[in-house]
């Protein structure tokens, strides 16, 4: 990498712009629901016919950028950094609520374009292409965050994610996922009939961290080192894709900065997540949306996440704590099931609620064998308890 411009910037290599051409080049499916085709869609191909239509339609484009994983995995592709999403981010002006709803029917009419030929498209509505091909809708208007999102459907979870912001506050969680690369001057290559991309004549591609120091979020990218600054302006406070981050062998850069941060993630994510049942749900989407392919790993992720909550809570009552712990352990063990696993029972003690006969003097537990020691009932909820920590 060289650093040209100032500490956030830096232009791509040769070779990290090639690996930049192929995740644009890539066939990506959308699947359809229903009897509804695929559409097969290259990145850069929707990229520009999603901009031509904002242009149609006088949406001012500052300009595209491709965000997060994605351009994690491009700059840092040897220490295996994958992705899933493929999240590219429009610099658009949204001055009202008439701008959001242009834009969301712009994408919805390109779409139409991915239709295989042999459909007839004239009775095909924006409305139909959302209930057919859309994920996820999300818009966010408020006095600091102007931003809209739509979610192209991948059954394996490669998301097409286009994301039209105005303003957005906080743009990262931690600095490994803090990069975006503009994508504006190998677009005009793209375009460009008579140009293509050689060693000796490609554009020059900038790359922003938006954590601040490029050089030290490359460092951490590299090293697979968690640091992020402020998780109390994160939604969730950044508590879930830490844990992430644990269970695939990154380490905290700063181990005496990290049981503080810890706090705050948890404090934020209790905040923003008060009810168990919230906390269920976003755990629960969370795993749907990055373990895809991945299930042995969610039982991992799950202790360590419940590793996080059990030492770092300090913001819940007793009781909230041990709903929360409660919660995140039947998770767990709900993941061991789906698995056909069970915990070696060595490792596991129950307690169960006695039947309401154990009580009666006259019953006889003769089901227990001579020599054998006797068990002993609780008058606990269901609640067991791990060697790997799980209590």
């Amino acid at each position: 990498m060289t650093e040209d411009l100032d500490d956030r910037f830096s232009s791509l290599t040769w070779d990290q712009i090639k690996i930049l051409d192929q995740v644009l080049a890539e066939v990506i499916p959308i699947h359809g629901r229903g009897n509804f085709p695929t559409l097969d869609v290259k990145p850069k191909d929707i990229i520009h016919v999603v901009k031509e239509q904002l242009i149609e339609k006088q949406i001012n484009v500052r300009d595209i950028r491709l965000n997060g994983s994605t351009a994690s995995h491009i700059l840092v592709k040897q220490n295996g950094t994958s992705y899933k999403d493929l999240d590219i981010i429009f610099g658009v002006e949204l001055p009202s609520e008439l701008e959001f709803q242009v834009v969301k029917e712009a994408v919805l009419n390109c779409l139409l374009d991915f239709l295989p030929k042999c459909v007839n498209k004239e009775k095909i509505t924006a409305q139909t292409m959302k209930d057919a091909y859309v994920q996820k809708m999300v818009k966010v208007s408020t006095d600091h965050d102007r931003w809209s999102l739509i979610s192209l459907s991948n059954n394996s979870g490669k998301n097409v994610e286009l994301k039209f912001v105005n303003s957005l506050r906080r743009q990262f969680e931690f600095s490994v996922d803090s990069f975006q690369i503009i994508l504006d001057s190998i677009l005009n290559v793209y375009r460009a009939t008579d140009c293509k991309l050689t060693e000796d004549s490609h554009p020059t591609v900038i790359a922003e961290s938006m954590y601040g120091d490029f050089n030290e979020a490359m460092d951490h990218l590299k090293y697979k080192l968690i640091s992020t600054r402020n998780p109390e302006e994160i939604r969730g406070g950044g508590l879930l894709k830490y844990s992430n981050l644990l269970v695939r062998d990154f380490k905290p850069a700063d181990e005496a900065e990290i049981k503080s941060l810890e706090r705050y993630m948890c404090s934020r994510f209790f905040i923003d997540f008060p009810d168990v049942a919230e906390q269920q749900r976003k755990i629960e989407s969370y795993l749907r949306n990055h373990f895809i392919g991945e299930e042995k790993s969610k039982y991992d992720y799950l202790m360590t996440l419940r590793g996080v909550v059990n030492e770092s809570t300090v913001c819940l009552m007793g009781h909230e704590r041990r709903q929360t712990l409660n919660m995140i352990t039947i998770l767990a063990l709900k993941v061991l099931g789906e698995q056909n696993i069970i915990p070696n029972a060595a490792n596991v003690t129950c307690y169960y609620q006695p039947a309401p006969y154990i009580s009666d003097r006259n019953f006889s537990n003769y089901y227990i064998a001579h020599g054998q020691p006797a068990i002993i009932y609780q008058p606990y909820p269901f609640h067991i308890q791990m060697q790997s920590g799980m209590v």
